[in-house]
């Protein structure tokens, strides 16, 4: 059995990685990924404590799913928003969508 310690240092290293993306990135969909590998890192913590601490019990999976629903949703809006501001101003670098009105 993998111990508890091991799923959080990868959930810690993803959601390090997911910082790094949304921080350093200039593109916006570049910056949705580093969303999702944060919302992914979330999801490995859950499972694990649900597996740790009560498995006979399924609230672990279903808040799992929830926040499966949530990055689906997020990430459906977010692309959207980006495919309709690349339409009008031919970019997705997040420091030109600075003005409301183009």
């Amino acid at each position: 059995m993998v111990p508890l310690s091991w799923y959080l240092m990868v959930s810690a290293a993803l959601f390090c990685l997911g910082i790094f993306g949304v921080l350093a990135r200039r593109n916006a969909v570049a910056i949705l990924m580093g969303t999702e590998l944060m919302l992914n890192a979330a999801n490995i913590n859950l499972v694990a404590f649900w597996r740790h601490l009560r498995p006979d019990v399924m609230s672990g999976q279903v808040f799992t799913l929830m926040v499966f629903v949530v990055a689906a949703a997020e990430a459906a809006v977010g692309l959207a928003l980006c495919i309709a501001i690349y339409s009008s101003r031919g970019t997705v670098v997040v420091e030109d969508m600075d003005l409301l009105k183009g």
